[in-house]
């Protein structure tokens, strides 16, 4: 039972953690300031403003070079990590989004006399714009230094 309760004595693995969850807790206060409403579903979606997924494993790799060293071979790999979750974020899932909204265009278009076609939309918001992305990261790095005393 020692194994269960040093998952939660990880301080790298609880400072990731929580910079996800300061994301995702920020893009209900951005959503709140832009459309002046509470949507608390941004929160539990993908997508938005700044990335949760950057902001993870950014804190993530950091607290691994705080702690384990800047050379060390776990360090680089969760920087590589870091890098193929970011550009998938930026790149892949974005241009998913961006197919979605065509695809929902068509749909709409084709189908606009026959209400009987009842499929659901598409997911539109799947990926981050780069400055998301950027901002999520540098969210993630902060998060990190002001936790490494935990360390």
């Amino acid at each position: 039972m020692d194994t269960f309760s040093d998952i939660f004595n990880n301080a790298v693995l609880i400072v990731a953690l929580v910079a996800c969850f300061t994301a995702q807790g920020l893009k209900a206060i951005i959503e709140l300031v832009r459309h002046r409403k509470l949507n608390l579903r941004v929160m539990v979606e993908t997508g938005g403003m700044p990335s949760a997924h950057s902001a993870l494993v950014t804190a993530l790799a950091c607290g691994i070079g705080q702690t384990l060293g800047w050379s060390s071979p776990i360090f680089a790999a969760t920087s590589i990590f870091s890098i193929i979750v970011m550009y998938d974020a930026a790149g892949v899932r974005q241009a998913a989004g961006k197919q979605a909204k065509v695809l929902n265009q068509i749909i709409d278009e084709l189908f606009q006399e026959k209400p009987e076609f009842r499929e659901d939309r598409l997911k539109e918001l799947l990926g981050h714009t780069p400055f998301q992305v950027i901002a999520g990261s540098i969210l993630g790095v902060m998060i990190s230094c002001l936790a490494a005393p935990a360390y």
